[in-house]
């Protein structure tokens, strides 16, 4: 027996999505085009090793009204293949592909703006999750209106799965005061899983996303901060996995980031620590704060900026070569 048909349809920005037949015998739309309550946004990138392990943890989760969306970043390995026969067996998958890689940053950006649902979980390819942990985060957002992102706590693995440690931080963040929010979040945050636990999308949708320069998730949570409160899960329920392909593994290393973290033809992002500052001051000057409490927190940003001066300085001056060297001739 032939197996069910499916088609490409084009999206916009070039992409393509995978899907099964929606509409049945009478016309009737199917199940899989009502809106769920939640989306899982899964940017992936020449991800084949940890893939399956990770769908498999989010489609086996105990909360089930969700789809996942998964936008590859034109993978060159065997992800494709992966993700195209999920989608075929299992109808809440959704398969977009990038003609070309856009980076891993704008990404993320793109599985949100495939996103439809009340909320929005992220997830990485190479983690994967307890089964209760979408159950759980969706109980608190449902509880508390002012909360905008659960997220649990995480468990540090290594390639092959094995625990390293049990990551601990202190953003439980539960006060009224946005500007308390936001100081503790720059105070303390340092491996940023934030992001992807379960998030209110319209409160991102006051927000800048993910900027294209790496740090970008720790200004993004942040900013989230100034729109609503940060609630830790009390369960391990992430396992987050450390190798030497991830992003994260050598964020300083601009030969490591051209291949996990820029897009096609782009060696590396200028500008770097200047663009995590400009995102912090821009997060601020947006969010409606009373003037106190811009004052406040731009007072703390520029102190921020001074203690990185030497950076910045440095960074300066090596990154306008760019534009000199590339500046025509005659001009």
């Amino acid at each position: 027996m032939a197996g069910p048909a499916r088609r490409h349809d084009h999206i916009g920005g070039g992409g393509q999505l995978l899907a099964l037949n929606r509409r049945g015998p009478d016309g009737a739309l199917s199940q899989t085009d009502v809106t769920p309550t939640v989306t899982i946004g899964m940017p992936v990138y020449n991800s084949e090793r940890f893939l399956v392990q990770s769908i498999e943890s989010l489609l086996n989760q105990t909360y089930r009204d969700f789809v996942l969306v998964i936008s590859d970043n034109a993978s060159t390995d065997g992800t494709a293949a992966i993700c195209e026969r999920f989608a075929r067996t299992d109808p809440r998958v959704r398969y977009y592909r990038n003609p070309e890689n856009i980076g891993m940053n704008p990404n993320f950006n793109r599985v949100f703006e495939l996103t439809r649902s009340r909320y929005l979980k992220w997830s990485t390819a190479d983690d994967y999750w307890r089964p209760d942990m979408l159950e759980d985060a969706v109980a608190i957002l449902e509880s508390d209106p002012s909360i905008c992102l659960a997220y649990p706590r995480a468990v540090l693995v290594d390639r092959e799965g094995r625990e390293l440690s049990r990551y601990e931080d202190k953003l439980h963040l539960l006060q009224e005061d946005p500007v308390e929010r936001f100081l503790t979040v720059l105070a303390h945050i340092r491996l940023c899983n934030h992001h992807l636990g379960l998030l209110r999308t319209e409160v991102i949708r006051k927000t800048r996303l993910f900027g294209n320069y790496p740090g970008a998730d720790i200004a993004f949570v942040a900013e989230m901060s100034l729109y609503g409160k940060l609630y830790q899960m009390p369960k391990h329920q992430l396992f987050r996995r450390f190798h030497e392909d991830s992003s994260s593994w050598q964020r300083d290393s601009d030969d490591h980031q051209a291949r996990r973290f820029h897009a096609a033809r782009v060696d590396r992002i200028p500008f770097k620590t200047w663009r995590v500052h400009a995102g912090m001051f821009g997060s601020v000057l947006r969010a409606p704060l009373s003037v106190r409490q811009r004052a406040r927190v731009l007072g703390s940003l520029t102190h921020r900026m001074a203690w990185d001066r030497r950076l910045l300085g440095e960074e300066l001056f090596r990154d306008l070569q760019l534009f000199v060297r590339r500046k025509p001739r005659g001009s």
